[in-house]
């Protein structure tokens, strides 16, 4: 299960509501689920195996109308979900759409073009939900912009428990800059929309040692772009919040993200954060207090972001402090509230418009 999904999952549980969750058949093992989840069958994406798409499946309506949902809330409505969309239709069911992907900026990145048919689909996949959630203020922009209708702006939450900069780690630190350098770290998906190419010019800084974690299709080409990183594969759980608080700047460096999880998470771990001026960091950066915003896909501006912020070690305190107290009141229990919330609003207006 997708983190988002299976956070929401868990505080519907947690509210004693009885979440179903309908998914592509996953490679390997899930985390523990609070609730059942029915697997439709799929195949991983061609040349990226870590993304899963449906196939065609009878057992997502057969499930929603067994499990007599009250509401269908859409992950991500791209294959799966834009079938559950069709679903939820037939079934007379409210639907609830929760925009998540930059397709149009993925086509940018992929293909060169197609960047309008990118936003007819999502237009085309949202304008049939009752309501649909955006991430960020500039995600509520762009699909706005694109005539996406009855949009409202849902971020997401962090685990403040988990990523927290108690989890700071002398051993750990040792092992990644045995010389003491200071540790510039990126954990993402390693894929070209990514721009992980842009912490080059940082690898370049005399004391610096950057950690990258993820994985994904770019990985066997990064080695040789940055030189002198290390790379631990993709980690999770506690391990990666060990990994974030053992930081001392973190760096994202990809320019379509519609909201930006890691950059809360470092937040949550401590650690002061630089991010391309685009997309969902804006929303969760305050530049100058608890990190650095830089031009998207300007290599030159993250160095000089991340060379500033080392020589300067009680700046890196002073912004890694804001950024926890930031995050502090933005809980997956907070967010999953709100979510709720919304699921409230639509079924009342579906009830006021039944009578």
């Amino acid at each position: 299960m997708a983190h988002c999904a299976l956070q929401t999952a868990r505080h519907l549980a947690a509210r004693g509501h009885a979440p179903l969750v309908i998914a592509p058949a996953a490679a390997g093992t899930d985390p523990a689920a609070p609730c059942p989840v029915v697997r439709v069958p799929s195949l991983p994406l061609p040349g990226y195996p870590q993304v899963r798409v449906a196939l065609p499946s009878r057992r997502l309506t057969a499930a929603l109308t067994a499990h007599r949902a009250d509401v269908v809330h859409l992950a991500s409505p791209f294959v799966l979900g834009a079938r559950g969309m069709g679903a939820a239709a037939r079934l007379g069911l409210p639907a609830v759409a929760v925009y998540q992907t930059d397709l149009a900026g993925y086509a940018r990145t992929y293909v060169g073009a197609g960047e309008g048919t990118a936003w007819r689909r999502i237009r085309a996949v949202h304008a049939s939900a009752d309501r649909t959630l955006a991430p960020s203020t500039a995600a509520v922009r762009d699909l706005e912009a694109h005539g996406v209708p009855r949009v409202r702006l849902w971020p997401r939450g962090v685990d403040t428990v988990r990523f927290r900069p108690g989890r700071r780690d002398g051993a750990l630190r040792r092992e990644l800059a045995p010389n003491g350098e200071t540790i510039i770290g990126y954990v993402g998906r390693l894929a070209p929309e990514k721009c992980v190419e842009l912490l080059a010019g940082a690898c370049g800084i005399p004391g610096v040692r950057v950690v990258v974690v993820g994985d994904g299709p770019s990985a066997p080409a990064l080695p040789a772009a940055l030189p002198g990183a290390v790379f631990l594969g993709r980690r999770t759980g506690d391990d990666l919040a060990r990994i974030f608080a053992s930081l001392d700047v973190f760096v994202h460096t990809g320019p379509y993200e519609t909201f930006c999880q890691t950059v809360q998470e470092a937040m949550a771990s401590g650690v002061p954060v630089i991010a391309p001026a685009a997309g969902g960091p804006l929303d969760l950066v305050d530049h100058g207090r608890t990190g650095l915003l830089v031009p998207p896909r300007d290599p030159r501006s993250v160095r000089d972001a991340a060379a500033a912020l080392i020589a300067d070690p009680a700046r890196r305190e002073s912004y890694g402090r804001a950024g926890r107290s930031t995050v502090e009141g933005r809980t997956w229990d907070v967010v999953g509230d709100q979510l709720l919330g919304h699921y409230d609003e639509v079924l009342t207006r579906r009830t006021a418009v039944a009578a």
